[in-house]
């Protein structure tokens, strides 16, 4: 990895038994940690970084398994599960003297920022979830040919072995459809950026195949469990997605409200990586939020 935030400082902080997490912290004041998605590394919250960085200590990690984080091998269903990941956040926010934080994701990090509140209420003080819907209901609302979006869901879900192998044989392929695919403004992700991303991933597909592989099994069972016991959301929440509802035929913002009763839902006309296509909206996204 060679690119980094400007001004931030960079390093590693062990979160768990072998596994460090690569990590820019920047700015000072009340902390907020960013969680980058899927192709994509910490990176991705640049701008946004910067931008908070004016007033608030900002912390951005690569996720266990991406960038240059601590990749462990999938020994069971519980090493990628977003339960896991999500405490390597609180152990990150406290290694860094945080006990309670604000907490924003995207994508893959969304779903980790999710369950990170369902289970880290008392640390997690505000939370905000970028382009995406909890990982049951995820599931509930693929249907018919419109899952067709959604291949790569059902491709590494498949047990270890075949996806790897698939993946790995094109990887720059693979990883860069999404990045093609999801971008409504193809300059917002720069060369040097996008080269980033896939030399990440290329030396990642194991670890990304689990972490995908988990939310089609773990995750799935602790959403379930929540659900049953009727647990919510506590904090103020944000949620900004595409217009998804619209195109695969759901109520976005019910569905959310259903975890979240403290809950501003937006629709965004910006493409997926929005934090990198429209960073000024997420930035005062996210101070609003703080602000509740």
């Amino acid at each position: 990895m060679t690119s980094v935030i400007p001004g931030f400082d960079y390093r590693r902080v062990p979160v768990a038994d072998g596994v460090s997490l690569h990590t820019a912290v920047g700015g000072s004041g009340p902390a907020i940690v960013l969680l980058h998605g899927f192709p994509e590394t910490h990176l991705m919250w640049r701008h946004v970084a910067a931008d908070l960085a004016a007033d608030h200590t900002v912390i951005c990690p690569d996720l266990r398994g991406y960038g240059a984080s601590d990749k462990p091998a999938e020994t069971d269903t519980d090493t990628y599960s977003k339960r896991t990941m999500a405490a390597d956040v609180v152990a990150l926010a406290r290694a860094l003297g945080h006990e309670r934080f604000a907490l924003a994701g995207h994508d893959r990090g969304a779903l980790v920022a999710f369950r990170a509140g369902l289970d880290h209420p008392d640390a997690v003080t505000h939370l905000a979830c970028l382009d995406v819907l909890p990982t049951l209901d995820m599931w509930d609302v693929m249907h018919g040919v419109t899952a067709a979006v959604g291949f790569h869901l059902y491709l590494m879900a498949q047990p270890p072995g075949l996806p790897e192998k698939l993946i790995a044989g094109s990887p720059d392929a693979f990883f860069g459809h999404f990045l093609d695919l999801w971008a409504n403004d193809p300059e917002a992700i720069p060369a040097e950026v996008r080269a980033e991303y896939l030399a990440a991933c290329r030396s990642a597909v194991p670890s990304i195949v689990a972490d995908y592989r988990a939310s089609a099994g773990v995750d799935v069972q602790h959403d379930e469990a929540d659900r049953a016991a009727g647990r919510h959301l506590t904090m103020p929440v944000t949620v900004l997605q595409q217009d998804w509802g619209a195109a695969l035929g759901y109520d976005a913002a019910a569905v959310w409200r259903a975890w979240a009763p403290d809950l501003h839902h937006a629709t965004m006309t910006c493409g997926h990586f929005m934090a990198e296509e429209a960073p000024a909206d997420i930035a005062k996204a996210l101070r609003d939020l703080l602000a509740r």
